[in-house]
């Protein structure tokens, strides 16, 4: 089992979207057990186990989730797979190994990883023109910075156009202060953030101020923009598409980390 999993766990946890071209590039083999399921972990927490052994990282780490519902999530996975085991089709799994490999030990670099993202957030660059998609902007994005100012006090500069416009320390410093610390939650955040390009938006879901929907369609304001004015691109709704599975698994991760279920 270890060595489909070799190429996504443990290399670039932090890159979903890398991750998942390491999975398309690992060998696929067939089913080696009859079922899976959840049991207790030593110590706290839970494991999911294939014919009653836990599944393991490729470093051969015991792989222990915090939340019950998580873990069957990871085991419902490896049960939905037929003859043969497609790491594609298993967000959840590869998150798992991700977090046990690589981030339970360094879950500070990984929010300091998140926070250079505050000095160039996707909320702070705007459009001149037109006045609708400067609008729908605002609509999407506006109510994230007022909660970041009012909430975290940190306050971010805006500005029209791609121009960088420096962002004051303080206000990076407070928002980087606001991210989630335990393992699980600050790996999803930074899964959210590295697909939307907006650690605000990350954060905000993490907090529970916009849902997934929400922060999913204020990512894409100005590709949605343009898909209305010349219609849709193939390729890029594919790529989006394709996104969005690691998207809703690193979602529901913070959902489930938020209610401590």
């Amino acid at each position: 089992m270890r060595e489909l999993f070799d190429e996504v766990a443990g290399q670039s946890p932090l890159d979903p979207q890398e991750a998942a071209r390491r999975a398309a590039r690992a060998p696929q083999r067939k089913r080696f057990y009859a079922k899976a399921g959840v049991g207790g972990a030593e110590g706290g927490g839970f494991t999911v186990t294939l014919d009653n052994r836990p599944i393991r990282t490729p470093s051969g780490r015991v792989i222990t989730i915090p939340s019950r519902a998580i873990a069957e999530a990871v085991a419902a996975e490896w049960e939905a797979q037929k003859e043969t085991i497609d790491p594609l089709t298993m967000p959840m799994t590869r998150f798992a190994n991700s977090v046990v490999e690589a981030v339970v030990d360094r879950t500070d670099a990984v929010a300091d990883d998140i926070a250079k993202y505050f000095n160039s957030d996707l909320l702070f660059y705007r459009a001149g023109h037109p006045e609708a998609l400067v609008a729908r902007e605002a609509e999407h994005w506006d109510p994230v910075l007022f909660w970041a100012a009012d909430e975290l006090g940190a306050h971010f500069i805006l500005a029209e156009g791609i121009v960088h416009v420096r962002q004051p320390d303080e206000a990076v410093a407070a928002a980087r202060a606001a991210l989630p610390a335990d393992p699980w939650s600050i790996a999803a955040t930074h899964v959210v953030t590295t697909l939307t390009g907006s650690a605000l938006l990350a954060l905000a879901l993490a907090r529970g101020l916009i849902d997934a929907e929400g922060v999913w369609a204020a990512a894409h304001v100005d590709e949605d923009w343009n898909a209305d004015q010349w219609g849709a691109d193939e390729e890029a709704a594919e790529r989006r598409a394709a996104r969005s599975v690691d998207f809703r698994a690193a979602a529901r991760i913070l959902e489930v980390m938020g209610r401590g279920a």
